[in-house]
């Protein structure tokens, strides 16, 4: 897989769609972005905060976005696994989308395909990614995160409750946020996560005691009747008779506790038999007897067990309190133990996290806490005070150096090219084209045609040959340092150009 063509811990102020553009195909291990979320309200953090200063704006419009782009988006269908990205279910989306709300939502709906359409090019086939929203888009992002990563790739939609106790009027209180979980392949990093037993039920469950500490009796027997030696008598005990056969543990938490602990030297290669399982674990103390002759139970420790699993419900993180640690005063700061929850379940120690939309940097800040490399990218360069204020403080013994930049990254993932300019490409593009403008689409001599970025350099385009044109000289000062589509638009509206 191709390698970042960034640093570790870099930190950039500017557009995301112009820096995703530039970084490499499949670098990614896990993105986390907490975009806006469409509200209609303005954001600012108070007076006297860390975060003073920092502020966006959450209002939509057909004018923060072009509407060229809309027509460009039905033009990407791939069905190919896992690049698949249907166009005409994007276009229809967005289309519904204004129809059903208004034209703000259509903005908005843009605005964030063409974004995520980068993150999945650069997330690697073992990647995936967290979508955090709300109720007022959540289900158009939902359909369009379909439309970009299929609708099997959808792994959980994660409810957690930001807060509890909330009353709006005239309707239920609204308290809980949506994160949307997508893989890009079926070979995506998974890492279970736990939370620890409520106390009343390990009062009730684990109600014996004894020198390894609480335990409860679980089953020595699984269903179904067996004709091998797990189906035969053992210490005077039939388990046939009540339909059953014998099973100890071989997988799992209690597993892992023998071995981890020695309880039982050898466990459990060195008991190739079921019989003889049975007799170690009884020699260990870890069978209970109710009575000799009645059907024996596991001794089940507490300390073997993991804790619940995690659910897609998130109910035990609750918003930041006024007094923590971790609060700088942003307006739409999400908790630390939130971020490293996703983040421990979705990659792994030395995997890079990318949170295109920075903020106060929490993923980054969680990202470092979990020894994961990690970028971040924000529109505001406050977002580089936060990230540096929250590691220092917030990390105990972090000492590292966060990059700042404002450069959109040189892919060095496409080989080696050629310079654009170069003759040899003049010659294959004019033939390409068919001597064509692809502006105008008028013939045009071969002298008066210029190589042209079809994406420009500044937005993160390079001198690829999928990346380079022939324009006339007209159409190439028309252009300037555009993208081609607004271009095409353009001409269109003015009746220049001339599709064939």
């Amino acid at each position: 897989m191709p390698e970042p063509n960034f640093a570790n811990r870099t930190l950039w102020t500017g557009d995301n769609l112009d820096i995703m553009r530039g970084m490499n195909d499949g670098c990614v291990d896990l993105i986390y972005l907490d975009p806006p979320f469409n509200s209609d309200r303005d954001y600012e953090a108070p007076i006297g905060g860390i975060a003073a200063g920092a502020e966006f704006n959450d209002r939509w419009s057909m004018n923060d976005v072009k509407e060229v782009w809309h027509g460009e988006i039905a033009c990407l269908t791939v069905k190919d696994a896992p690049y698949y990205i249907d166009g005409e279910a994007l276009y229809d989306v967005i289309r519904v989308a204004e129809k059903t709300q208004d034209r703000k939502m259509k903005g908005y709906l843009i605005w964030m395909a063409i974004r995520l359409l980068e993150m999945k090019r650069i997330l690697k086939p073992t990647g995936s990614i967290y979508l955090h929203c709300d109720d007022t888009a959540g289900a158009y992002l939902k359909l369009t995160m379909d439309a970009i990563f299929g609708k099997d790739s959808c792994v959980n939609e994660i409810q957690w409750r930001r807060t509890r106790g909330r009353s709006d009027a005239k309707k239920f209180g609204r308290v809980h946020d949506t994160i949307l979980y997508y893989r890009m392949g079926d070979e995506f990093t998974w890492n279970a996560q736990y939370v620890e037993h409520d106390p009343e039920y390990v009062k009730s469950q684990y109600n014996k005691t004894d020198r390894r500490g609480r335990w409860r009796s679980d089953q020595l027997t699984a269903s179904g009747l067996r004709t091998g030696e797990s189906g035969e008598p053992w210490r005077g005990v039939d388990p046939n008779e009540i339909g059953r056969h014998w099973a100890t543990p071989s997988v799992g938490g209690m597993n892992d506790w023998i071995i981890r602990n020695d309880v039982i030297p050898g466990w459990p290669d060195a008991y190739p038999s079921v019989h003889a399982r049975l007799d170690a674990l009884d020699a260990a103390g870890l069978v209970y007897w109710p009575e000799r002759g009645s059907m024996p139970s596991l001794k089940r420790y507490l300390a073997s067990t993991k804790g619940n699993a995690c659910d897609d419900m998130i109910v035990d993180i609750g918003k930041i309190e006024a007094k923590s640690r971790e609060n700088v005063n942003y307006p739409t700061q999400k908790p630390i133990r939130l971020l490293q929850r996703l983040i421990r379940a979705a990659s792994n120690p030395g995997d890079l996290v990318l949170d295109p939309f920075a903020g106060c940097a929490t993923a980054c800040v969680a990202a470092e806490g979990e020894s994961r490399r990690w970028a971040g990218i924000d529109t505001s360069a406050h977002a580089f005070t936060l990230i540096r204020h929250r590691t220092f403080h917030e990390l105990d013994g972090f000492n590292g150096e966060i990059i700042q930049r404002e450069n959109v990254p040189l892919r060095t993932d496409l080989g080696d090219i050629k310079r654009y300019n170069d003759p040899d490409n003049k010659q294959f593009l004019f033939g390409k084209q068919e001597g064509l403008c692809a502006g105008c689409r008028d013939d045009i001599p071969f002298k008066n045609l210029t190589i042209d970025h079809i994406l420009p350099r500044s937005k993160g385009g390079t001198d690829h040959l999928d990346n380079l044109q022939l324009l006339c000289n007209f159409c190439n000062s028309k252009k300037g340092d555009r993208p081609m589509e607004l271009l095409v638009a353009e001409l269109r509206i003015e009746g220049i150009r001339k599709d064939r």
